[in-house]
């Protein structure tokens, strides 16, 4: 079951009170399909990048069984840049730059070969953009899911409306949530964004965990409480390559198997936080995800004996 992934390949500077770097790879869509190549094949990138990007994180990918046709190489441009520095809860931080640049030019388009994949993740990306790919697609996939933030619904809100009628699930955080219904009750929220085109919502809490919302329904999914947080850049997008990755295997798009995926990408996104960028991601095995979602099922279950 083939799913595209389309988002940014790009490179990150990082400054967390436990340490820096100067440059590390990053980008919405090397982040999901790090993630989603451990439980699916083939994940079809659609992005850009620059004369900069390492040709052996692209020959990693393609390793792992991500197909490159949709990401295009600018020859005489950079990537993507971001530059950001966590507070010491490290759940806010300040961007510190933002250079577009090969970004600006950015124009996808679905290659041949992925035409008739069951599943698309749009990651975060101008909604004009998203939903340009939709457009692409002759055929709709069976599950559609979109990733935004605040920045967007800032200066494109209307866009951003208009794709949120075409998806299946909306990825967002609390404040997002919040910004984009304008109400402080997140189920007051959720229930207005479920008019507003998506079936599922689901809202990421960081350290809190992770929300689904369906029709009346309400599952939530507590994160893993880790020892050491190094970094939590990409750990939204790593959530999401998970939680994609298994429905994709598993080809199953109900509700109770999106419960499992939101425990399998919250496993994912615990690994993520544990290293800079995506380098935890690089080096796990399929035994240690195992383990890991075995740990977020423990952390569930609870006998209890009512008197």
């Amino acid at each position: 079951m083939a799913l595209i992934v389309v988002g940014t390949m790009a490179y990150d500077a990082i400054e967390t009170p436990f340490g820096k770097t100067d440059k590390i790879v990053g980008g919405s869509a090397t982040y999901v399909a790090y993630a989603a190549s451990n439980f699916v094949t083939p994940v079809q990138q659609i992005s850009i990048v620059g004369n900069d990007f390492d040709e052996a994180i692209m020959a990693d990918l393609k390793a792992r069984g991500v197909m490159t046709e949709g990401v295009v190489r600018v020859k005489d441009k950079p990537s993507f840049f971001w530059s950001g520095r966590y507070h010491m809860d490290m759940n806010s931080r300040d961007t510190l730059v933002t250079d577009l640049n090969v970004l600006a030019d950015f124009d996808p388009h679905v290659p041949e070969a992925y035409q008739g994949a069951d599943f698309l993740m749009l990651g975060n990306l101008m909604p004009k953009l998203q939903m340009q790919v939709i457009d692409e697609m002759r055929v709709r996939p069976k599950l559609i899911v979109l990733d935004t933030m605040n920045f967007w619904m800032d200066i494109a809100m209307d866009d951003l409306k208009a794709v949120l009628k075409k998806v299946d699930v909306l990825m967002v955080n609390d404040s997002e949530a919040r910004q984009l219904t304008g109400e402080y009750s997140i189920v007051k929220a959720a229930k207005t964004i479920l008019t507003m085109g998506p079936k599922y919502l689901i809202i990421k809490k960081g350290e809190h965990g992770a929300l689904l919302f369906h029709e009346n329904h309400v599952f939530y999914a507590p994160a893993l409480p880790l020892e050491d947080v190094f970094d939590p850049t990409g750990a939204g997008d790593t959530f999401a390559g998970g939680f994609m990755g298994h429905l994709a295997k598993t080809k199953d798009i109900s509700f109770n198997n999106m419960k499992t995926a939101i425990i399998v990408g919250s496993a994912m996104a615990s690994f993520c936080v544990e290293k800079f960028g995506p380098e935890r991601l690089q080096e796990i095995t399929r035994a240690d995800i195992d383990n890991r979602i075995q740990e977020f099922v423990n952390l569930v279950q609870f006998d209890i004996d009512l008197v």
